[in-house]
């Protein structure tokens, strides 16, 4: 699926891929992460995504985005707004399918390989296009929770879909009951 002499980048949907993870019973090291994917090919960017509660004192993502930006991902966030639905449910709209999408398609020219950590499928069209520059689309998520976190028309539209489960043992770790809760746990809902 790789070659050693690609350029490869990451896309990391932050939310979806923790929910992926979380689903599976298991934390991301990022640090692992980065550095099996350097030995997979030419790692020139990791991109993390990510909405941030800005009205909160102490947002507990921020010592992971802070990690992150300090151990070579390229951090891309926004203000992400709070609210309560209609059944009084703790919502949290913050969604970055359109930075995501739109550096991708940026990067494009310069890249072999791209590694969309993701199940949501409106990348589909985003995959799409990439193939059709030349870039060969990985897609990094699971069908084995319930329910699947991957999309059909994406896995069918990506070059390859890694399993996330399978890659536990060289990029997992335990989950940490004693961490509070992140905003990437709340419900996201989509922005229209």
């Amino acid at each position: 699926m790789f070659y050693r002499d690609e350029r490869l980048a990451l896309f990391i949907d932050g939310a979806n891929l923790y929910a992926a993870a979380k689903a599976l019973g298991f934390d991301i090291d990022y640090k692992l992460l980065r550095t099996e994917f350097m030995r997979r090919g030419k790692l020139l960017r990791a991109f993390y995504y990510t909405a941030l509660l800005e009205n909160d004192d102490y947002s507990p993502i921020r010592p992971l985005v802070d990690w992150l930006n300090y151990n070579g991902f390229n951090m891309v966030t926004k203000p992400a707004k709070e609210f309560t639905d209609s059944m009084g449910r703790r919502k949290v709209k913050g969604n970055m399918d359109i930075e995501l999408a739109v550096d991708a398609m940026e990067l494009a020219p310069h890249i072999d390989h791209i590694v969309i950590f993701s199940g949501d499928g409106d990348y589909r069209p985003l995959v799409e296009s990439l193939q059709r520059q030349g870039v060969r689309v990985s897609v990094v998520s699971t069908i084995r929770s319930q329910p699947p976190m991957i999309a059909d028309e994406l896995r069918r539209q990506a070059d390859n879909f890694i399993e996330l489960e399978e890659l536990k043992d060289v990029i997992g770790r335990p989950p940490r009951p004693d961490m509070p809760m992140r905003p990437d746990e709340l419900e996201m809902a989509d922005e229209d």
